[in-house]
């Protein structure tokens, strides 16, 4: 990591400490209700966010690495292989029907194969994911920029988010599980680096890291990063999708907006 990558990384969770500091030992005496404790936290996220896309912009790259700098497998991580009988069905055939939705605020709705993903113009680049755990791995993804498929299904003028819904879901035993989803803003959806990616180092990507589709969004964190992508949804709000934060880590108190 440079300098200046440190510095930025120092400052940006800086922001989220500043953002969020206040907030920590007050409630509890005060008498504040519960959704007006929400309704500050939310406004904190707000300022993270505006601070963070400030510094960042729409238009900076992620580094991207040499080949000679892969020194080891792509970590897995979280879920590894869907318990989802559709899933299962699907990874028998070796995704060989496996179609993808993209619909809500688009003009054409689109089910696409991973065949008809594959040939459209694809992105190939080798970037460093940066788990929020602590550890990071580089690796070379090959997949299908998400602004092309954006643009062939043609997002509609009130859309701010795209929304990945997963075939992995999290919890067991006594917990009802939950589908993962994730959800960006369209400037990221755009960006160059976002890919739908279908390889990893040269190879099909592997169930164990999100096959058929993960997105990989290269200026934020890993939990960003969906795996066994259902559908992508475009949307004008994140209501009605999980608990309303944004995605599964987000509903249970992590940022919405991760940027690194």
């Amino acid at each position: 990591m440079t300098r200046s990558e440190l510095t930025r990384r120092r400052f940006l969770t800086g922001a989220t400490i500043a953002s969020t500091a206040p907030l920590a030992g007050c409630f509890d005496f005060l008498g504040v209700r519960d959704n007006e404790i929400r309704d500050v936290l939310e406004t904190a996220n707000s300022l993270t966010y505006r601070v963070q896309r400030f510094l960042l912009g729409s238009d900076t790259f992620a580094r991207e690495f040499s080949e000679s700098e892969i020194r080891q497998p792509m970590r897995p991580n979280g879920s590894t292989n869907p318990r989802n009988p559709a899933y299962r069905a699907l990874a028998e055939a070796e995704f060989s029907d496996y179609r993808l939705p993209v619909d809500g605020l688009v003009e054409k709705p689109l089910s696409l194969s991973l065949d008809e993903l594959r040939n459209m113009p694809a992105r190939t680049q080798i970037t460093r994911h940066d788990c929020v755990e602590g550890w990071s791995c580089i690796a070379k993804w090959t997949g299908t920029p998400l602004a092309a498929v954006l643009d062939q299904a043609g997002v509609k003028p009130e859309a701010r988010f795209v929304v990945f819904e997963c075939f992995d879901s999290m919890g067991s035993g006594f917990l009802r599980p939950i589908e993962y989803y994730e959800s960006i803003d369209l400037t990221d959806a755009r960006h160059p680096q976002t890919i739908l990616a279908y390889g990893m180092n040269d190879q099909t990507l592997p169930i164990s890291n999100g096959a058929p589709l993960r997105v990989r969004i290269e200026r934020q964190l890993g939990y960003k990063m969906a795996k066994y992508i259902r559908a992508i949804r475009v949307t004008d709000t994140l209501d009605g999708y999980g608990q309303g934060g944004g995605g599964y880590w987000e509903d249970n108190g992590y940022e919405w907006f991760a940027g690194i």
